[in-house]
């Protein structure tokens, strides 16, 4: 998505004399923003510092997507950046009130975590249908235990969330000639609606949540939800994961109201040594990796330095979150 980006003042014959000031919230590994040299001014923070440093910033980068100092910070006194630009798919992190009826523009990392994410979402399919955490488990006890596993050609999935990574998801998943359906905020060519949803995961071998975090999708996937599911349906959230009441989720492996689970995103992560998750029955837990592959950090910073030539051309920007809504539009 494009839209008209407050960018720095037209040229003139008069060079300004200072570069824009880039501030950057800060985690290690720091982005490369070499090609930015003189072209930015770059300024770093982190929690204990933003607040007194949004007021003098042109730009912010959140490169410390995990952090909330954004929503704590934002509705301090004082000028705010024109354009915030977060390293991460989701947003509601950083958004608050004051940011949401503002002027300044936000954009996202959307784009650069779709097929990784949809390739672990295929691996995590594969993994539970042919009970290779069991195979695992039993070659570490030098166990030989024949079993059978499940074919995945022509089982159903129902992937809730349709922007790039839920539609990516969908793809992928055709590759292994696994029906797929998809459901997103509304109803449209090839995507089903919300009040299809009971439906749908009421047929699914695969129920995948790939949404974004709305007033609309916290706690959706609740007793109710996993209690529609059939017993033999395996459950994947790779989206956020305020999406899903955990405890409900943990009654429903507890007491087989479904087959399997895996998450990589928790209400809280990260995820504590003490939490009755890690030892849930049939559920596979993993640290929120699905959408990190090697050189993934690199790729979000050449994306942002891509958008901020974008923004000091004057050029409409992309990947523009609607902010009311809590994510970038699309088909």
């Amino acid at each position: 998505m494009t839209a008209p980006t407050p960018g720095p003042p037209p040229a003139s014959d008069t060079p300004p004399t200072t570069p824009p000031t880039l501030l950057v919230l800060d985690t290690d590994p720091l982005p490369r923003l070499g090609r930015l040299t003189g072209r930015a001014r770059v300024e770093h923070a982190d929690e204990s510092t933003l607040a007194d440093r949004l007021p003098y910033a042109d730009v912010l980068l959140v490169w410390d997507f995990t952090s909330h100092a954004v929503r704590h910070a934002w509705p301090g006194e004082g000028p705010r950046p024109r354009w915030v630009h977060t390293a991460s798919a989701g947003v509601d992190h950083l958004m608050c009130p004051e940011l949401t009826a503002s002027d300044t523009v936000v954009t996202n990392a959307r784009g650069v975590f779709d097929q990784p994410i949809a390739e672990y979402v295929a691996a995590l399919v594969l993994a539970m249908a042919k009970d290779l955490p069991r195979t695992l488990e039993l070659q570490r006890a030098r166990e030989w235990r024949h079993r059978e596993g499940q074919r995945v050609a022509g089982t159903r999935a129902c992937v809730v969330g349709s922007g790039p990574i839920g539609r990516t998801i969908a793809r992928t998943l055709k590759a292994l000639d696994v029906t797929t359906a998809l459901v997103g905020r509304t109803p449209r060519t090839g995507i089903h609606g919300p009040d299809d949803l009971d439906r749908l995961i009421a047929r699914a071998d695969w129920v995948i949540a790939a949404a974004p975090l709305t007033e609309q999708t916290h706690g959706m996937f609740d007793a109710r939800r996993f209690g529609v599911m059939q017993p033999s349906a395996r459950f994947i959230n790779v989206g956020r994961g305020q999406l899903v009441v955990e405890d409900a989720l943990a009654e429903a492996l507890a007491k087989r109201w479904i087959a399997g689970a895996a998450l990589d995103v928790f209400e809280h992560e990260p995820l504590t040594a003490d939490s009755p998750l890690w030892g849930l029955p049939g559920l596979i837990v993993s640290p929120h990796m699905s959408g990190d592959t090697i050189g993934w950090r690199d790729e979000l910073g050449r994306q942002f330095v891509e958008l901020y030539e974008r923004w000091e051309a004057g050029r409409p920007l992309l990947n523009v979150v609607d902010k009311q809504r809590g994510y970038v539009p699309g088909r």
